[in-house]
């Protein structure tokens, strides 16, 4: 049983009952990995979809190779078909790509037919994902925030609240500038990073001082993995 799970499909003739316990193993590899990805990620951090993509592509990807099978011919036309394929929406989390690449991995060495190989660098990457996760590995020890400046429309806003910004946080980037009510007003926002959150309320009195007390909103980025700076 362990030399057919170490043993590539060269070196076995494809029967019904290979095909089967390869696309059945590739499942069962991808369902362990989309448990993890589950764990690993907030609930509203990913969707039910992707996850159930992630059980897919291992058997999809064994599938494949068990197709061409050395075929040439086969290859081209498949890499031909497949290049016909166009998704509707990309990956956001650069996690979720490695994820993607994670399954393909799986699902390529399934088809050769190395399953064990296949289920041991499943559970290595497994392990390693939830370490990472559980350490909070390469996360900011401080959140990003979004600050919204409102300032007249006759206010020159360039540089004008830098010493503010450099005093109260530790980061910040200029995201954007726009006219509001009917562009009466200019509406500025930034990326910051607070020094101490404590002191928000002093930070924001020192900004309507300078925007002459019009509208100042502090809130936490809608996603701080994604923050840009």
């Amino acid at each position: 049983m362990l030399d057919f799970l170490f043993a590539n499909a060269e070196s076995s003739t494809l029967t019904l009952g290979t095909t089967i316990m390869v696309i059945l193993s590739a499942l069962v590899l991808g369902l362990g990995i989309s448990l993890v990805y589950i764990q690993t990620h907030k609930k509203e951090e990913y969707s039910a979809s992707f996850t159930i993509a992630l059980i897919m592509l291992p058997a999809i990807i064994a599938m494949i190779i068990l197709l061409v099978d050395n075929n040439v011919a086969r290859a081209f036309s498949l890499a031909g078909a497949f290049s016909l394929i166009r998704f509707r929406s990309a990956a956001a989390d650069s996690k979720d790509i490695a994820c993607v690449f994670f399954t393909l991995g799986v699902g390529l060495a399934c088809g050769i037919g190395y399953i064990g190989y296949a289920a041991l660098f499943t559970l290595i990457i497994c392990l390693v994902l939830i370490v990472l996760t559980k350490i909070n590995f390469g996360k900011s020890q401080r959140s990003p925030m979004r600050l919204k400046i409102v300032l007249p429309e006759d206010m020159d806003y360039h540089g004008v609240f830098d010493n503010v910004l450099k005093e109260y946080t530790t980061d910040y980037k200029l995201l954007k500038v726009k006219t509001t009510e009917f562009g009466s007003l200019f509406e500025i926002t930034y990326n910051v990073v607070l020094k101490d959150m404590a002191k928000s309320k002093r930070f924001i009195d020192a900004l309507r001082c300078k925007n002459g007390n019009l509208n100042v909103a502090l809130s936490m980025c809608e996603n701080s993995e994604h923050a840009v700076f």
